[in-house]
């Protein structure tokens, strides 16, 4: 914690911080002395390939090249690296076309050298976090020189709030507590608390969903958790990169959140260092605004988060159905019209997965092998009439479900990628209307857009949780499904066709929000540039409803000066920030 007299310069620097200019050279060493080597200085991932970076000659690094180049898609060594992103639009300035990429398609490709490296979205400086001290010495740093801040871990983000041009980034990535990676506590009793908690799993910034799933199966546990999947015609895919304590800050829906509830329902306690410099345990019990609004209201807003305590389960068994079959030009029709018939039902049952026009990947902590066939009788017929693949088996725990078929069906990385998202309500599900209406709008993203909507089925539809107890919105626990798709571009488009890929993306969220008016979007996978109903203006109301004018003066009382900022969250200062100078307008 910092001393009081530093807390109170703290609050005058702030003050007067917008007159500053950026940081002088001098300042630059004095910081970096100051934080003992974690202060890093970062070209773009894909520098040592190119003969000019940020417009002065540079030697080609062979050896470097050809490891970058055979590791371009791959999302474990894109992660480690504070440079990279695993949508690389976020490692470019897409307004201006500064950008240091390769081909993902061919790494080697030489086209993609025909144009100088340049620094783009990268920051400049990061900071290789290893505690509360680095994260309080960054606050004060930006407080007095003005320099802006970003908070960064495994760079698995579609909206580009883990990063900003000329910023300072805090990197969280390798961040374990000195004592632990991840530690088990039986009967967890949060710090002022009375009551014990039967199962919990406390965890440091860095640590990744795999390694949190092995360790919990190693301690006969379950940590439910998501595996941020997208759906392509024919597979399920994946990342297994997502660092859990940034995911669940957003809200995090898991398969296992229909039973279990959403990430933010089972979090027990966080440690943060917030913007004045203070590092804080925020539970029920002492900083509980703090608690709530960490509770949904999403990353890099309230402060930096090194340590989540959360509840886990028992381990369990579950039953798995995988079905997928090849595309015809109307074959898909009937099984979206299947899917959406039958989601009612499953919803009533704890199914939770993700679904796509040919194939589904679905678990159940609830029904027994013979009540799983049933109960995707009819779906099961149909996949097989079309010459598909059905399997229905049961798995001991969620960790061998994970290996079998997360871990083998990675997303694709290195590639630019954009998200646009609905949560859909319940009662679309419950009137021939309602389904025929849904079912209609998957079509058309299909024929119209070329676009595959990808259904997940991880809204917390039977889980009894406390009324209020978290900040995101309420549209969460009146939604069975979050309707999405996404769409890209090559490395080397021009402005107008990156443009033109973000607005099939608003497109396709406006047909969402036009038939679930009062509904809501889950704020890291929805549209770049989510709008209200009318599609007339950025709304609150998609991400948070009714919360957001708490969650703002929450904001305001952490961050009175808004140390922090990033793209539609909470107290953004908007697009025309110079933040925001690399989105397009």
């Amino acid at each position: 914690m910092l001393p009081p007299t530093v807390s109170k310069l703290l609050a005058l620097i702030l003050i007067a911080q917008s007159s500053l200019a950026l940081p002088s050279a001098q300042e630059w060493q004095e910081f970096s002395d100051s934080l003992s080597g974690r202060l890093h200085k970062a070209l773009p991932l894909s520098a040592p390939c190119f003969p000019v970076v940020n417009g002065e000659k540079s030697t080609i690094n062979p050896e470097e090249c050809s490891v970058i180049q055979s590791n371009y898609t791959v999302a474990d060594f894109r992660s480690v690296r504070a440079p990279a992103y695993m949508f690389t639009q976020w490692e470019t300035c897409q307004r201006t076309e500064e950008k240091c990429l390769l081909d993902p398609t061919d790494p080697s490709n030489p086209l993609a050298y025909t144009v100088p490296c340049q620094q783009g979205y990268v920051s400049e400086y990061y900071v290789a976090v290893s505690g509360p001290g680095d994260v309080q010495k960054s606050f004060l740093f930006s407080a007095k020189t003005g320099i802006h801040l970003s908070i960064k871990s495994s760079g698995h983000d579609y909206k580009g709030r883990s990063g900003s041009k000329g910023s300072l980034n805090l990197w969280v990535n390798q961040y374990r507590p000195a004592k632990y990676d991840l530690l088990y506590i039986p009967n967890f009793i949060p710090e002022g608390g009375e009551r014990p908690y039967a199962h919990a799993i406390t965890m440091g910034a860095g640590v990744p969903f795999e390694d949190l799933y092995k360790f919990a199966d190693e301690n006969n546990l379950t940590a439910v958790g998501g595996y941020a999947s997208t759906i392509s015609p024919n597979q399920h895919l994946a990342f297994v990169d997502v660092r859990p304590s940034i995911f669940i800050q957003g809200g995090g829906h898991s398969i296992l959140s229909p039973v279990f509830g959403l990430g933010v329902d089972r979090v027990l306690q966080f440690k943060i260092v917030t913007p004045d410099g203070i590092y804080r345990v925020a539970n029920s019990f002492q900083n509980s605004d703090l608690f709530w609004a960490l509770r949904g209201g999403g990353g890099s807003t309230f402060g930096v988060v090194l340590e989540s305590t959360f509840l886990v389960e028992p381990r369990m068994t579950l039953q798995v159905a995988s079905m997928s079959f090849t595309r015809t030009s109307t074959n898909y029709q009937p099984f979206l019209r299947l899917l959406v018939d039958e989601s009612y039902k499953w919803g009533t049952e704890g199914w939770g997965g993700h679904m796509g026009p040919t194939n589904l990947i679905n678990v159940n902590p609830l029904l027994t092998l013979e009540e799983a066939t049933e109960s995707l009788k009819n779906v099961s017929e149909y996949v097989t009439a079309q010459n598909g693949s059905v399997v229905i088996e049961e798995l001991p725990s969620w960790e061998v479900f994970f290996t079998k078929y997360v871990t083998t069906a990675e997303a694709s990385v290195g590639v630019e990628n954009t998200l646009m998202g609905r949560l859909i309500s319940t009662d679309l599900f419950t009137s021939k209307s309602g389904k025929t209406t849904l079912t209609k709008t998957m079509i058309q993203m299909i024929q119209q857009y070329a676009i595959n909507p990808y259904i997940v089925v991880g809204t917390p539809f039977l889980f009894n949780g406390t009324a209020n107890a978290t900040s995101v919105t309420p549209a969460w626990r009146k939604a069975l499904w979050q309707l999405g798709g996404h769409t890209g571009w090559q490395f080397n488009a021009t402005v107008s066709q990156i443009r033109t890929q973000y607005e099939i993306a608003s497109n396709i969220a406006q047909l969402m929000r036009d038939i679930t008016p009062g509904s809501g979007a889950y704020l890291n996978e929805a549209d770049l540039y989510e709008t209200n109903h009318e599609g007339m203006h950025m709304d609150w109301e998609s991400f948070w409803g009714p919360n957001y004018p708490a969650l703002l003066a929450i904001k305001k009382k952490y961050d009175p000066h808004s140390l922090l900022d990033c793209w539609q969250c909470v107290g953004w200062k908007g697009a025309q920030d110079v933040r925001y100078d690399c989105y397009l307008p």
